[in-house]
C-alpha cells in the first residue's frame, strides 16, 4: 500500500479497469491490530476473476502496442504488470491451495490471503490465481473460505480440492 500511495490510489485503479465489488481498506499491520478491521478489506469472487482476467490481457495485449506514440507507458505497464504476474507463478505461500492437488509443475500465478483465528474460527483461508493448462490456455479461479471452524488442514484442502475439479473439467 506504501507503495501504491495509500489505499484511496488502489481504490481508484480498481474502479478504472472495472472492478467494483472489491475494497482495499486497510494495511496488514492495521488488520493485526483489530480482529474486525479485517471484514472492511473483501471481495466477491466475481470481481477477484475480473481483476486476474484483467491482469492476464493486459500483459498479453500490451505487446500490440509497443510501437506506437503511447508505447513508453504501455511498456512501463506492461513491465509492472509481467512482475506481477511473475511474483504470482513465484509464490512459494500456499502450496497446498490451488497447487495442492495439480500436478507437478502445473504453472499457477497465485496469490494466496489467510486471516487470524480467534475463538476457533479463522475469518480466510483463500488463494486467487491463473493455472496454465498444458495446451497453454489459463483458467483463472477464486477460492474463498470464510469465517471457518475447520483446521488449516483441512481449509486448504477444500481449496485443493476445487481446483483439482476445475482442472479435471478443462484440461
Amino acid at each position: 500500500m506504501r507503495i501504491a500511495d495509500g489505499a484511496p490510489q488502489i481504490q481508484n485503479f480498481l474502479t478504472e479497469i472495472g472492478v467494483k465489488n472489491m475494497r482495499v481498506v486497510n494495511t496488514e499491520k492495521e488488520l493485526a491490530l483489530d480482529w474486525q478491521t479485517q471484514y472492511q478489506n473483501y471481495s466477491t469472487p466475481v470481481d477477484a476473476i475480473e481483476l486476474l482476467r484483467w491482469l492476464q490481457t493486459s500483459t498479453a495485449n500490451a505487446n500490440k502496442f509497443a510501437d506506437n506514440d503511447a508505447s513508453d507507458k504501455l511498456v512501463e505497464d506492461k513491465a509492472n504488470d509481467e512482475l506481477v504476474m511473475w511474483f504470482m507463478a513465484e509464490s512459494t505461500p500456499g502450496a497446498k491451495r490451488l497447487k495442492g492437488s495439480l500436478p507437478p509443475n502445473t504453472v499457477v500465478a497465485h496469490k494466496t490471503g489467510t486471516s487470524g483465528t480467534q475463538n476457533g474460527i479463522t475469518a480466510a483461508t483463500n488463494d486467487i490465481g491463473i493455472i496454465t493448462l498444458p495446451n497453454g490456455k489459463h483458467i483463472a479461479i477464486v477460492v474463498f473460505v470464510s469465517d471457518s471452524s475447520a483446521d488449516q488442514d483441512a481449509r486448504e484442502a477444500v481449496i485443493a480440492k476445487v481446483a483439482k475439479a476445475v482442472w479435471n473439467r478443462w484440461n
